[in-house]
């Protein structure tokens, strides 16, 4: 039987396997490692875990957890952590002794029970990859480890040694009284023991984001910056980082028929340039159209797992436009399924870096130019709009304040980050825009969201050089400069309040926006006052 390109008879992998597993005070009945796609897929099917669609992807339903539980994260406080970590609201403390009690009890709940397992690596540059091993009990979100991660080579996987474990089992859940957890789920990261404890939830996308954490607090400490963004690269060999949270449309726009992608979502960048952590993708796939989004909907294929899409059950289509499970569907799949993808997924020094947003109150000019100190302050700030179905409890989008535009995985204080990329920017001669792709004409509800083609028209642009020469308008509230046209993009749709019906209700809302801006970045008192000056002045 196959195992990640290499033939063994199934029980000499299944024995060394068990016996690596033994060692850690495992005691599985059977363990499986880096079984092939179509393996896991017919294992999922056969146990009621998933079916395969008409496109031949595997759909399956994580049932109560659709989307993140950033509340449940936590990171192990010792002494490896105590004086690095940014401890408050986002990084949770928790006891390394209950760590190991929870550790103890989850080793006796797969006592006898199948496992799955999955060794690869995060990080597509050999200087600063991790290796990381996955264990599952269920077989598609092995699948799902095998999709996002990077896939060892046969002689990778002959040689691997994991410096990362991730235990992820579903169906142990914590017990709040006892563990110290704020509900029955937990994502606990134990930095010292270099352990990841994953329970009660069956949403894949903890598995990704756990190692995203991770990388996030251990790359700075080589002087390599980690970043919540995706990337490409034109036939001339010019990096773009598309910076967002989820659903402001990082997957989507970095998806370019005329550029080659690195990555969708994480990233690091080196003194070398810039490098993929992971080896696939994991794009939003609500109201997934050939027309508007083709890479990723033909990437739907044999192999991908969907995650929370409705299938008609007599057809085994995937109904896209259904949100009656979750708005947070998703699509995970391997990078090579996008045409032209960089593989290894490394890439140059970015010229062009791209903050998006999702300005859910519809006042946020659609494009905007930064200064080196502006985007700083917005790179701090990281603002935009939790989306629905994301994270629990997200009914309808939030405005937010999200540090480096992923405060849920930074772990170091959010000034580290900033200054490595100032830094950067400042070294590499980077144009830096800001792009809104939230709402226009009105707050949600009342405006309507920025169709994706202008969106698309606006990256191309920054992409080309086209807003290089044109000429710009200073917004003096929000204190950025506003390109008065681009092309493919009505000259109207370029000044926000235009679009309001109301000019004096657009006022009333920018203003309460700028003040929004200004009281949160009180917090960073610290800063350069360049910096803080670089952003929306307080009315």
């Amino acid at each position: 039987m196959p195992h990640g390109g290499i033939t063994y008879l199934d029980g000499q992998v299944e024995a060394r396997l068990l016996s690596q597993l033994q060692a850690t005070g495992m005691l599985p009945g059977r363990a499986h490692r880096n079984l092939e796609p179509q393996e896991l897929i017919r294992i999922a099917v056969e146990k009621g875990d998933g079916v395969v669609t008409s496109t031949g992807s595997l759909s399956v339903r994580t049932g109560k957890y659709t989307g993140r539980s950033p509340g449940d994260r936590y990171i192990v406080y010792d002494g490896t952590t105590r004086d690095t970590v940014d401890w408050g609201k986002v990084n949770h403390k928790f006891d390394p002794g209950r760590f190991a009690e929870i550790f103890e009890r989850m080793k006796g709940f797969v006592k006898g029970k199948e496992l799955y397992v999955f060794d690869g690596f995060v990080g597509a540059d050999p200087e600063n990859r991790i290796a990381v091993r996955v264990i599952n009990d269920h077989a598609w979100q092995s699948l799902f480890a095998r999709q996002l991660f990077i896939r060892p080579s046969p002689e990778e996987l002959e040689a691997h040694k994991p410096e990362f474990t991730i235990l992820c089992v579903n169906d142990f859940e914590a017990v709040p009284e006892r563990d110290g957890t704020n509900s029955n789920v937990f994502i606990v990261i134990d930095l010292t023991r270099k352990t990841v404890l994953i329970g009660g939830t069956r949403y894949a996308g903890e598995i990704k984001k756990s190692m995203f954490s991770v990388m996030n607090y251990v790359l700075p400490a080589k002087g390599v910056l980690p970043m919540h963004c995706s990337a490409n690269i034109g036939r001339g060999g010019d990096t773009a980082l598309f910076f967002g949270l989820s659903g402001t449309g990082k997957t989507t726009l970095s998806a370019d028929p005329d550029r080659m992608l690195i990555g969708d979502d994480e990233h690091g960048w080196s003194e070398k340039g810039s490098f993929n952590f992971e080896g696939g993708c994991y794009a939003k796939c609500i109201n997934l159209s050939e027309e508007a989004e083709p890479q990723i909907w033909n990437a739907v294929k044999s192999g991908a797992v969907l995650e929370n899409v409705v299938v008609d059950g007599e057809t085994s289509r995937p109904n896209f436009d259904d949100g009656s499970l979750t708005e947070n569907t998703r699509a995970a799949y391997p990078l090579e399924y996008i045409p032209g993808a960089v593989i290894p997924s490394m890439g140059t020094n970015p010229k062009v870096v791209v903050f998006l947003t999702a300005d859910a109150m519809g006042v946020l000019p659609p494009v905007s130019r930064l200064t080196k100190e502006g985007a700083m302050y917005h790179f701090m700030s990281g603002y935009t709009s939790k989306l629905t179905g994301t994270e629990r409890g997200i009914k309808e989008p939030q405005a937010v304040f999200s540090e480096c535009f992923a405060a849920p995985f930074m772990p170091r204080p959010a000034a580290v980050y900033a200054r490595m990329l100032g830094e950067k920017i400042g070294k590499h001669d980077a144009a830096v825009y800001l792009i809104n792709t939230g709402w226009s004409g009105g707050p949600y509800g009342v405006g309507r969201r920025i169709k994706i083609k202008y969106s698309r028209a606006m990256v191309t642009a920054v992409l080309t050089g086209a807003l290089s020469g044109v000429e710009y308008r200073h917004d003096g509230l929000f204190n950025l400069d506003v390109p008065v046209e681009c092309p493919g993009v009505p000259q109207g749709i370029l000044d926000p309040r235009r679009q309001w019906e109301d000019g004096e209700a657009y006022d009333a809302a920018a203003r309460d926006l700028a003040r929004m801006f200004a009281e949160n970045f009180e917090k960073f008192k610290e800063t350069p006052d360049e910096i803080q000056r670089a952003g929306p002045s307080a009315p």
